[in-house]
Order: structure tokens, then C-alpha cells, then sequence
């Protein structure tokens, strides 16, 4: 075995409290029930050797012995009840340590500590409530899934991998906004002892789109329109996200002109009302060069200046 200062990260002079928070804190980061199946088998050997490191200094007089040269580190782990110890349980019955020079972990010492009470608030932070049996909730898991923005706003269906490896179904519900989570209840770690598994919580984020520019649950785009459309007025089609639409575009409308389409935003979602589809004119002019229309410009006699103001 490591030199237990080393194994739980301490100097030799530190006190009784910094010796108690650093095992706590390793105990809790490498017990083997918080641990994935695959980092089980070498969380349960770190978990030991934390155990065992701990149940020399925690004890005033094995860490005296221990500095003095009595306890021969080269045999493993103390003899205080270690060994056979159940890893996987982790119950404060199954721990023989000495507190103050008495055995059975069960009685305080002098400052009123007891190690089952380290047990019963170290294991009941590894995923839920735990009571003094070996109950308790698995963990809640964190995921990431990215949609498109018109499987947002009409929902659907995307394939998710969980962390075991098992893929399930996810269910997207119409009008999702960005950043919203979707709780998979049941689908996180694993309970212990018969309890409850936690939940996976899927933060979903809506890829920007090219046609359209989100502004809570209204949309934005720009309309290219001919020049004769923008002088004389019209219906021009328009995308949306439910489809193609005929916008009326007024009589002498200008680049810039914003028009509003009602309700052909984000669709009502959780108590939001639907958004708007927000259209900015641009007038476009031929990309080849047309004849009359220059024509008809040279001799147009309305000399209007269109930047005074």
C-alpha cells in the first residue's frame, strides 16, 4: 500500500479536520456505486486504498504508530477490518474502524464524530435520498441534442444514444425553443439498493437556419422583388416553415419594407402564443443588362434624390 498521506493527498502535519474532508471528498469521487460499469473494477481498488489510508489517520493512535515507524505499509491494506470488505455496499457496519483507541466504528469519539454518519452523508450524495438502509435514486444524466429548426417548430421524432448504449426514440414537441431540456423519466443511472433510476435531461439546441432568423418565437427573412413588383404591388410567394404563402406587397414599396405575416412564426408552445414571419423587401434589379429598362431610366423626367432627407 501507498503511503496514506500520499494515497489521500495530505501532508503529514495536517490536522485531523483536513485529513477527514480529504477522504470525504476522494470517497465520494471514487466509490464504486457512483462509478460507471466499465471504471467499476478500478474505482473499487482506488476506493480501497482511500479506505484503508483513512483508517490509519483518521485514528489518532494508528497514525502515531503509522509516524513512528509500528505499521509496515508493505502488506496491503490494515488489519482493522478491510479485508473481505464488500465493495459495492458500502454500508458503515462493514467498516472496522478505531476511533480514539476503541474498535466497531459505531461509537463517537471525543468530538462527537461518527463514522456512520460520514457513510450515511457521503453515500446519500452519490444520486438520491438515502435513509440508514441502502436505498437510494440513481443519478440524473446530462445530454445534448441539436434539431433543425423546422422539426422545432412542427416537432418529431430523434434518435438519441443514452450513455449505457441503448438508443431510445425522443419525442420533439412542436414549437421547442432553444435551450429547452426534455426529461426522459426513468432513463438515467441506475438505483441502488431497489431504488428509484434517475432521469436523462436532453438540453436541446435549434440549429440556425439559413432561410430564417429566430427572435423568440418570431422569424425573420429577407424577399428578393422585381422592381416592377416593388413599383406596381402584387402577390409574391413567399417560404415559410409550413409551406409556401402569397405575400401582398404594396404599391411603390421600398428595399427595407417590413411586412408581417401573422402567426407563420414559431408555432404556440407552452403557454406562448405563436410568433410572426417578419419579410424585409429587398427590390433586386436584373442581373443582365435590360435594354428598355435603361431606356426608360434616361428618359424618366422624374429626377427625385432618394438620400435627402
Amino acid at each position: 500500500m501507498k503511503d496514506p498521506y500520499a494515497t489521500l493527498g495530505v501532508s503529514r502535519t495536517a490536522g485531523e479536520a483536513e485529513i477527514k474532508k480529504a477522504f470525504r471528498n476522494l470517497a465520494k469521487k471514487y466509490h464504486p456505486d457512483a462509478a460507471a460499469p466499465a471504471q467499476r473494477a478500478s474505482a473499487q481498488k482506488r476506493f480501497q486504498e482511500i479506505s484503508a489510508a483513512y483508517e490509519i489517520l483518521g485514528d489518532k493512535t494508528k497514525r502515531a504508530e503509522y509516524d513512528a515507524g509500528g505499521i509496515d505499509m508493505g502488506g496491503g491494506a490494515p488489519r482493522g477490518g478491510f479485508e473481505g470488505y464488500p465493495f459495492g455496499r458500502g454500508r458503515p457496519e462493514d467498516f472496522n474502524f478505531a476511533w480514539g483507541g476503541r474498535t466497531g466504528g459505531t461509537r463517537g469519539d471525543e468530538s462527537g464524530f461518527r463514522p456512520e454518519d460520514l457513510f450515511a452523508d457521503l453515500l446519500g450524495g452519490l444520486g438520491g435520498r438515502r435513509g440508514r438502509g441502502s436505498r437510494a435514486a440513481g443519478q440524473d444524466v446530462n445530454l445534448k441534442l441539436t434539431v433543425g429548426l423546422t422539426e422545432a417548430a412542427q416537432g418529431g421524432t430523434k434518435r438519441i444514444r443514452l450513455p449505457g448504449g441503448e438508443e431510445v426514440n425522443v419525442k420533439i414537441p412542436a414549437g421547442l425553443k432553444d435551450g429547452q431540456t426534455i426529461r426522459l423519466k426513468g432513463r438515467g443511472a441506475p438505483g441502488m439498493g431497489g431504488g428509484p433510476a434517475g432521469d436523462a435531461l436532453i438540453q436541446v439546441t435549434v440549429a440556425a437556419d439559413a432561410r430564417f432568423a429566430c427572435e423568440g418565437r418570431n422569424l425573420k427573412t429577407d424577399l428578393a422583388v422585381s422592381l416592377k413588383e416593388a413599383v406596381l404591388g402584387g402577390k409574391v410567394p413567399v417560404e415559410t416553415l409550413s409551406g409556401v404563402v402569397y405575400l401582398t406587397v404594396p404599391p411603390g414599396a421600398n428595399s427595407g419594407t417590413v411586412l408581417r405575416l401573422k402567426g407563420k412564426g414559431l408555432p404556440a408552445h407552452d403557454g406562448e402564443a405563436a410568433g410572426d414571419l417578419h419579410v424585409r423587401l429587398m427590390v433586386t434589379l436584373p442581373g443582365a443588362a435590360d435594354a428598355d429598362l435603361k431606356r426608360f431610366v434616361e428618359h424618366w423626367k422624374n429626377e427625385y434624390d432618394p438620400r435627402r432627407t
